[in-house]
């Protein structure tokens, strides 16, 4: 029997992944998984950048729209649930072809769960400027609430620890204690990675910030005062962290002027994209294509190799 074929399609955001999947699909008989972890949660649309269900349904897509926003959901569930999906569409002959932006799940998806999460400097101030303002007790609280086995052996003054593992937290869905625990093997299929790479920094953070406009227009600030509108919805969920959320959010709680909800929202978008840009640098045998300028043959003769053999 020959190897399991996949194909990640990655990129940063704003880098025009969606339409570039759409394209293949359109050529090749695949089936999307989506690689996102904003596009798990439904009613969480216009922010997300979700496709339109029509597009959805051109082209067999996975992992999009299941679960609500309230509910959590961890690296390890994407790593499972996107592990089964390739060996059902496998088994049906076609190829998965796993699209998106979340880095995060393609390491996990590809080296298992072995390793934590990477350091995260934006989280880690984020919860220094919380520890300045309520103090360490208060942190270590926070920890026992979400991670009991971790804080019973961490001490309320050992800081460093006690911000790393509520930063593995808010970065994976799952806590440090059960990362610790639960462990999975490195995929054993044959992956075929191909990168949008965006060459010119400035018409990406161009497009970035067109995008976010575009997404106001089409009612992102209405969606978020809906999703606001809910008991269970607090900004202390992933969901509501997604970026552009919080931002809305805040705005709607008058912290922030619309001018000021415009450009942190831009500039969090834009601090995303970096450090994605960073990951994939790093990246082995990678085939790359600027953005901006690609010639879709050259992508589709990497799709066409991947069926070769099945």
């Amino acid at each position: 029997m020959p190897s399991t074929k996949v194909i990640l399609l990655m990129g940063a955001t704003a880098t025009g992944k969606t339409d570039l999947a759409l394209e293949i699909g359109r050529h090749f008989p695949v089936e999307i998984i989506s690689v996102d972890s904003a596009l798990i949660y439904r009613g969480m649309d216009i922010g997300t950048a979700k496709p339109e269900p029509q597009v959805l349904d051109s082209v067999p897509h996975h992992l999009v729209d299941i679960i609500d926003p309230s509910e959590p959901y961890s690296v390890w569930d994407f790593v499972q649930q996107s592990r089964q999906l390739v060996n059902e569409i496998s088994a049906r002959g076609r190829i998965p072809l796993l699209v998106g932006g979340t880095m995060m799940y393609f390491h996990a998806f590809e080296r298992g769960l072995n390793r934590l999460p990477e350091a995260d400097v934006t989280i880690r101030q984020r919860l220094n400027h919380e520890a300045q303002q309520i103090g360490w007790q208060a942190m270590h609280d926070r920890l026992v609430e979400v991670d009991p086995v971790s804080a019973n052996r961490i001490r309320p003054t050992d800081t460093q620890r006690i911000q790393r593992a509520l930063e593995v937290y808010e970065l994976a869905g799952e806590t440090l204690s059960e990362l610790q625990q639960n462990a999975s093997v490195s995929f054993d299929g044959k992956i075929e990675k191909i990168i949008l790479a965006a060459n010119d920094r400035a018409r990406l953070h161009q497009r970035i910030e067109t995008r976010f406009l575009d997404m106001l227009e089409k009612g992102f600030v209405e969606e978020v005062t809906r999703l606001k509108t809910r008991d269970d919805l607090n900004l202390s969920l992933p969901s509501m962290r997604c970026v552009g959320y919080r931002q809305i959010w805040q705005y709607l709680d008058g912290e922030l002027t619309r001018p000021q909800m415009i450009e942190k929202g831009v500039v969090a978008t834009r601090q995303l994209a970096k450090r994605q840009i960073t990951w994939l640098r790093k990246q082995d045998d990678k085939k790359a294509f600027d953005c901006l300028n690609y010639r879709k043959d050259a992508i589709f003769r990497l799709v066409e190799a991947a069926f070769s053999g099945l």
